[in-house]
């Protein structure tokens, strides 16, 4: 039953789903974010078949220039690498980076604004300022500090963007659990005996789910860009084919072979927007008054 008749069990979110899926469907925006977002994807998934290789390996002259040879359509850089080649296998590096990094802030974000939000009191203030305590030192430099201090690899680059970014959804969190934690549905849940994990998952956690989503996908562009930053400036393992390292060692050859750059650059930027498009979409379609 719904929430509107002071039962527990609110479904509002699963009513919200066929219009709101039809509203962003809708959205031409949303739908071109989303159509090169499936061709990054599309390319990311498909590079072990198109480039079966070793994207590092030296295949072909050094600083043949796009469209020099149908075998290596953008070219390849000093070292005679396949540039197709690594923006293809980099597009998987790129886009796992973001998506488990931007899985786990969300998590972390989810939980300690969830909790605080929920009982209030003395651990609400802790969290706050653990939250608060994270803001103060910039996410970037923060995410510099534990790769540099760790080994540098995916794995501490992930955990290092995650726990700089979890802030942001732990205060939106915190924010919508304490509007809805005295609403109708939850005080009657509390009446018929639920415990708080059931009433903080099962209950108000979906109710809120909308601009934590929004805000999720706008993580994983954000996540995109540090990891790119990172590689940039050599901060990454230097095994793997990156976007942002294929960007910082073309950046020597820019008078005389600047596609080096322009296309891994190219691929960061098309990545980001599509994400973003894709975050503007699903924000106008969780917004009954936007879809008004």
């Amino acid at each position: 039953m719904s929430s509107a008749a002071g039962l527990p069990g609110d479904r509002a979110p699963l009513a919200l789903r066929r219009p709101t899926l039809a509203a962003f469907v809708r959205d031409p925006v949303a739908m071109t974010g989303l159509l090169l977002l499936a061709m990054v994807v599309a390319l990311g998934l498909l590079a072990p078949w198109i480039y079966p290789g070793d994207p590092l390996a030296m295949v072909a002259q050094p600083l043949l220039w796009p469209g020099e040879t149908w075998a290596h359509p953008l070219g390849s850089d000093s070292m005679g690498r396949d540039v197709l080649a690594g923006i293809a296998h980099g597009a998987r590096i790129s886009l796992l980076v973001g998506l488990i990094a931007a899985v786990l802030s969300v998590a972390i974000g989810v939980v300690v604004g969830a909790v605080g939000g929920y009982f209030g009191g003395w651990l609400d203030d802790v969290l706050v300022r653990i939250t608060e305590l994270f803001q103060t030192v910039p996410s970037f430099l923060l995410v510099i500090v534990l790769v540099t201090i760790g080994r540098p690899s995916a794995t501490v680059v992930v955990f290092a963007i995650g726990l700089a970014s979890w802030p942001v959804i732990a205060r939106l969190v915190r924010a919508e659990f304490r509007s809805l934690r005295e609403r109708e549905f939850v005080l009657a849940a509390r009446a018929q005996g639920y415990g708080h994990s059931r009433i903080i998952f099962s209950e108000i956690l979906p109710n809120a789910s909308p601009p934590v989503i929004v805000t999720g996908s706008v993580l994983v562009a954000t996540a995109i860009l540090m990891e790119s930053a990172l590689s940039f400036l050599g901060l990454s393992d230097p095994n793997i084919v990156s976007w942002g390292r294929m960007v910082g060692e073309g950046r020597e050859f820019l008078r005389t072979a600047w596609y080096l750059s322009a296309a891994p650059g190219i691929a960061i930027l098309l990545s980001v927007l599509a994400l973003n498009l894709v975050g503007d979409g699903l924000n106008d379609a969780f917004n009954p008054r936007l879809r008004r």
